[in-house]
């Protein structure tokens, strides 16, 4: 006898329910000193905004370390947790405050230049999807980095957030035209 496959899942539409983070969108609290806002919108492969999709961020603190012991470094800044989650809106906008990270020691030797790690989830979708946050005005950085030298200049162009009024804007696509570019982790 064969078995069939089972029919697959999506992880969503359930992120209000079950992944609520007590800071939300601030990686640092509101009023820190130099904190700048990263955001945009969440758009999936027609071009439409998902209203209920997951941003999910990961970071370096300004000096270029993580607040974590496994840090090889040393932890990084007091109060930094490194660390975002914020939900879309009904518009696909997200949006977090954090400080700009540093560069961070890229394998084999060098830097990386200053990025946040991404996880985005959103209905549709059986994994998150991962991706990285470059930032536009560290064009030496982003030209010597290891990672942003394996996309074309079409993929390089989705990762890098253009400054903006008190931060940077990006979107993240999920498929079709100006598709972000993903990791596979």
């Amino acid at each position: 006898m064969s078995r069939g496959t089972t029919p697959s899942q999506t992880v969503g539409p359930f992120f209000s329910l079950g992944l609520p983070w007590e800071d939300g969108p601030f990686v640092v609290p509101p009023g820190t000193a130099g904190a700048i806002r990263i955001g945009g919108r969440v758009f999936d492969g027609a071009g439409e905004p998902i209203p209920d999709a997951l941003v999910e961020t990961w970071q370096a603190d300004p000096g270029g370390r993580f607040d974590h012991p496994d840090d090889p470094r040393g932890r990084g800044r007091a109060g930094f947790r490194g660390f975002a989650r914020c939900p879309t809106t009904e518009a696909g906008a997200w949006e977090i405050v954090t400080l700009k990270p540093g560069p961070v020691p890229a394998a084999g030797g060098g830097l990386q230049a200053p990025h946040l790690a991404v996880s985005l989830f959103a209905r549709g979708l059986l994994d998150r999807v991962v991706t990285r946050i470059y930032f536009g005005d560290e064009p030496e950085a982003n030209a010597a980095d290891p990672v942003l030298a394996l996309l074309d200049d079409a993929q390089r162009a989705t990762v890098i957030a253009a400054p903006a009024d008190g931060g940077y804007a990006i979107d993240l696509r999920l498929q079709g035209a100006g598709e972000t570019a993903f990791f596979l982790v």
